[in-house]
């Protein structure tokens, strides 16, 4: 007996619950409710849809004139939630077909005239609860909707882009990559969410109706319309089926601007899947009402532009919206609205012309069976045109594509904003006359022909010095004896020639760097040209202790095998001089017997061999000579091209291999080779 005290507690409660208006309940939740006529305020020849036929359907809420703010008189319905309570309460249903009296349940608590929610209200209110109940009374075994699956053309090109973002960070800014990297983040985002279901954002200027068509195609008035302009404030989202409330979040709508549509079998069948989103004007004076557009449009999967007879050529729709979105043609719908205000064939006209512009842009008219964007005429306000409406939509939801088809469009958008930075004008690389041509450059800086004629001179002279006569040599010593080999005139020729090899230096970095960049786009062509400059930092200093090391060799040249023969003939025509001598000597003195032919001969013989030995010599020395200077002359050479193409040539030549790699993952984007 002690619990009877708290049953009836609870029970009064929930009949309180219960009595409260529908109006203050629907605020509590934040739904702004129509307010209804009162029952005294309705005519005798208004009738309640209960009080229909039964044969009848019952026909959806289509939106009213601007001018008409009074929504019309209907039965009193009880919500799920009140009915729920009056029947835990043990309260009779006050559904009875008829009006109720001014005593019943539905009276306001402070005893003023009491209000009734319309049909249309009661099902928004009650929409709205299971949409925030989808939300927040989701438990761990209820049903996660099923992912998005992108096919596989789709995912090569995100993973190209991928790779390509990767790969272009440290040569192109981050303006240049940030959408493209938005893109990249919006799929895979996307991809993570539903895929039963198509997010479609209505989309239109002040006064062009939208959300006359959004309450149209809704079957209930959701969206508040009127002359006050801007009419929608915030944008209002309504799901056919469940399983939408993380597309939702995505967009950033809170629970309270979350509805569902009239309930109907045939609406709802028709469109299942259809996540409908009414956005503010994007030409409002408001900013913030044009930077929610702004934002939505970039999550969304489709657009619906409503446009009206007045505005439908407007500059800031085609320049600011269409035009740029030209390539998602295949994920949008252009609706002109309120044809009804059309005379004749005004209406034909209207949309021929709105053709003719959309021509104008760029967008793809899907007409003939092509994929395009879908133009059609119809009015919010009468309701022609919007089952045709409902219609395409419905079979353009049923195909479950156009959340792929709308990353596809903006990678091909990302594509073609990122062309100047990877698309080249030509053939681009380093050849191999560009290369030899580097090589000989640096060659000449660094002195390789001047070192193999000094290699040559040099071989030349130890040969004269090994196979030349003694006397000629000994004059050549007496000679060189005062020479100097330091002084100022010296000293400054060798600055000079140092300033010089570093100008052909400088001046051969510059024309390969040049020709290596040619034709790449600018980003590029500068990455190539900075890394000539960082390799030809201290490239003279390297090429002169090459040519110190790699010039001549340490020591004498080599001798050939007759240098030996040659300085033994040479010693045998010296011995016979000074033999020759010595005897016309003695006899001069009286030493030895007057005989001049032999001596003579044997001077004559030693005078004229010495020279001949040393010419003959010096003509067997010139090949060799020549081959020795060659020689020290291509040890130079590649050495001068070695330190060239370590420090320059290969730095370039990675960022050009860096730059065909970008280009091929760019082909890959766009799905065309590129040159």
């Amino acid at each position: 007996m002690s619990g009877a005290p708290e049953r009836h507690a609870r029970v009064r409660g929930e009949n309180a619950e219960r009595d409260r208006p529908a109006r203050w309940r629907g605020a509590e939740e934040g739904v702004t409710l129509p307010r209804p006529q009162s029952h005294s305020e309705q005519s005798p020849s208004q009738k309640s849809p209960a009080q229909k036929s039964p044969s009848q359907k019952p026909l959806s809420a289509k939106p009213r004139p601007a001018a008409d703010a009074t929504p019309p008189r209907a039965k009193t319905s009880t919500t799920a939630a009140d009915t729920t309570t009056a029947s835990r309460s043990g309260a009779p249903s006050t559904d009875t077909g008829k009006d109720a009296d001014p005593g019943s349940s539905e009276n306001w608590d402070d005893g003023l005239i009491a209000r009734r929610v319309t049909e249309a209200t009661s099902a928004a209110l009650a929409a709205e609860r299971a949409s925030a109940a989808e939300h927040s009374q989701r438990g761990p075994g209820s049903h996660t909707p099923a992912p998005l699956a992108y096919d596989g053309p789709l995912r090569s090109r995100l993973d190209a882009l991928r790779e390509l973002v990767g790969l272009s960070r440290t040569r192109l800014d981050g303006q240049a990559l940030a959408e493209a990297g938005r893109v990249l983040d919006e799929a895979a985002a996307r991809r993570k969410l539903s895929g039963r279901h198509t997010v479609v954002a209505l989309a239109g200027a002040t006064g062009s109706g939208k959300s006359q068509l959004f309450n149209a195609l809704a079957g209930v008035a959701i969206s508040e319309t009127g002359v006050r302009r801007p009419t929608t404030a915030a944008p209002i989202a309504c799901s056919w089926s469940d399983g939408a409330a993380a597309l939702i979040d995505r967009l950033g709508i809170p629970g309270r601007l979350r509805r569902r549509p009239l309930h109907s079998p045939d609406n709802e069948g028709q469109l299942r899947g259809l996540v409908l989103v009414d956005l503010p004007d994007h030409d409002s004076a408001a900013v913030q009402h044009r930077e929610q557009v702004d934002r939505i449009l970039k999550l969304v999967d489709a657009v619906i532009w409503v446009v009206d007879p007045e505005k439908y050529a407007d500059a800031v729709l085609h320049e600011r919206y269409l035009r740029p979105l030209a390539g998602h043609a295949e994920v949008m719908f252009i609706v002109l609205n309120q044809v009804d205000r059309l005379p004749g064939d005004a209406a034909d006209q209207v949309l021929d012309d709105l053709r003719r512009l959309l021509d104008e842009d760029g967008i793809a008219l899907g007409e003939h069976g092509e994929p395009g964007a879908t133009v059609m005429a119809l009015s919010a306000l009468t309701g022609d045109g919007v089952g045709d409406l409902r219609e395409v939509l419905g079979e353009f939801v049923a195909e479950r594509g156009a959340a792929a088809r709308r990353v596809a469009a903006d990678v091909d958008a990302a594509a073609a904003e990122l062309r100047p930075v990877y698309a080249a004008g030509r053939r681009t690389g380093l050849s191999e006359d560009a290369r030899e041509e580097f090589a000989a450059r640096l060659a000449d800086a660094v002195g390789a022909t001047a070192a193999g004629e000094a290699a040559e001179r040099a071989w030349l002279r130890n040969a004269n010095r090994a196979c030349g006569t003694p006397w000629l040599r000994l004059w050549r010593w007496y000679q060189g004896r005062g020479e100097s080999t330091t002084g100022r005139l010296a000293v400054r020729n060798q600055a000079d020639k140092e300033a010089t090899a570093r100008q052909r230096v400088e001046q051969a970095v510059r024309t390969v760097s040049d020709r290596a960049s040619a034709g790449l786009p600018t980003p590029w062509a500068q990455a190539v040209r900075e890394a000539a400059v960082r390799g030809s930092q201290g490239l003279s200093e390297a090429l002169d202790e090459l040519a110190a090391r790699a010039g001549l060799p340490p020591g004498r040249p080599p001798r050939p095998g007759w240098w030996p023969v040659a300085v033994l003939v040479q010693a045998a025509m010296t011995l016979l001089q000074i033999v020759g001598g010595a005897w016309l000597a003695g006899q001069i003195a009286g030493v030895m017997a007057p005989n001049l032919g032999v001596p003579v001969l044997l001077m004559v013989c030693g005078i004229v061999g010495g020279p001949l030995v040393e010419w003959g010599c010096r003509m067997a020395a010139r090949g060799p000579a020549r081959r020795y200077g060659q020689e020290a002359e291509r040890r130079l050479r590649e050495a001068a091209a070695s330190c060239g193409r370590a420090r320059v040539l290969d730095p370039v030549a990675s960022e050009l291999l860096r730059y065909r790699e970008v280009r091929e993952q760019y082909g890959r984007v766009v799905r065309a080779g590129v040159r």
